[in-house]
């Protein structure tokens, strides 16, 4: 039976509600009513001469043909959905959408845009901030800068920054009656805590540090905490405590001398930055020219270039 002669709202019916196993919630992602997917269904189902359900009172279950069907139908819708996807690479192509979570937009990202607009003053950045992943394709956003531990199926994700967290603070706290010069003169000082991590899940924090350095007669849990990065770091920078953060987020204050990182113990990230897009956006010159421009900056960031006047 050619599939030309089945209804396509019948398919993408039943697709939806053998992923979900519910009417109901097919019908709020297809934004039609329960009822009309029971009959599209039934439709289907009259078509093709198999049920495709087991209805018990009050729990769905594929039958034995539906179990047949629903894997090449998922893998055709998107396929469909992907080739869909490839028409928004006719857009205008001196617009570009790029969506950050904003202390990486604001910290980083921001202070550099100016040196791509100079070299690529044809092209347009419109730049979106958020903590939630967001869905490039249904949101017609080109770029994602994010955290994350990868894989993206589907996508073409590329890991920027592989980062760190290490104490920061006021060239001020050297100095005083109780400079920081080992782990254990934090016991003098008021830690920072910075709680915006907590989206990512497990990253390092002041127990895990402290712990790494050795350090054992702390109390880490005293200090204010925030719950944006931003305010932890500003606070650090007004030499209010000792911030933990990555040392990309304040590689600009560490070279501007703003703030110091007075430890060398670095603990590893797992999340990465990731730059993440469609696999046919990089067929754009647009997207194929920030992609060289922000992998080359994350590549200064971690690695600063070394002048002769420094050597």
């Amino acid at each position: 039976m050619a599939i030309s002669t089945l209804p396509l709202n019948g398919l993408r019916a039943f697709e939806a509600a053998a992923r979900h196993l519910s009417f109901t919630r097919a019908a709020e992602e297809l934004h039609v009513t329960p009822a009309a997917i029971s009959h599209q269904i039934r439709a289907l189902e009259e078509r093709l001469g198999h049920e495709l359900f087991v209805r018990h009172h009050k729990v769905l279950d594929l039958s034995a043909a539906g179990r047949l069907l629903l894997p090449g139908l998922r893998d055709g819708f998107v396929l469909l959905d992907r080739a869909v996807a490839r028409l928004a690479t006719l857009r205008v192509d001196n617009r570009l959408v790029v969506t950050c979570v904003p202390t990486l937009a604001s910290r980083w990202l921001l202070p550099r845009l100016e040196l791509f607009q100079n070299e690529h003053p044809e092209i347009e950045v419109h730049l979106m901030t958020s903590r939630k992943v967001v869905a490039l394709e249904e949101h017609e956003v080109d770029i994602a800068l994010r955290y994350g531990t990868g894989p993206y199926p589907g996508l073409y994700a590329e890991p920027l920054l592989d980062d760190g967290m290490t104490p920061v603070c006021s060239p001020r706290l050297l100095e005083g009656p109780h400079p920081l010069r080992e782990p254990a003169d934090l016991a003098h000082h008021i830690l920072l805590h910075d709680d915006s991590w907590g989206y990512l899940g497990t990253v390092p924090d002041w127990d895990m540090w402290t712990r790494a350095a050795g350090v054992s007669d702390i109390d880490i849990e005293r200090g204010p905490h925030f719950d944006i990065a931003a305010m932890a770091l500003a606070a650090a920078a007004m030499g209010r405590g000792v911030a933990l953060t990555t040392r990309s987020l304040v590689a600009d204050d560490l070279a501007a001398g703003r703030l110091v990182a007075p430890f060398s113990l670095t603990l590893p990230l797992d999340p990465k930055v990731f730059f993440v897009c469609l696999p046919e956006a990089l067929e754009r010159p647009a997207v194929a020219a920030f992609h060289t421009w922000v992998a080359r900056m994350a590549e200064e960031t971690l690695h600063p270039p070394v002048f002769e006047n420094e050597a």
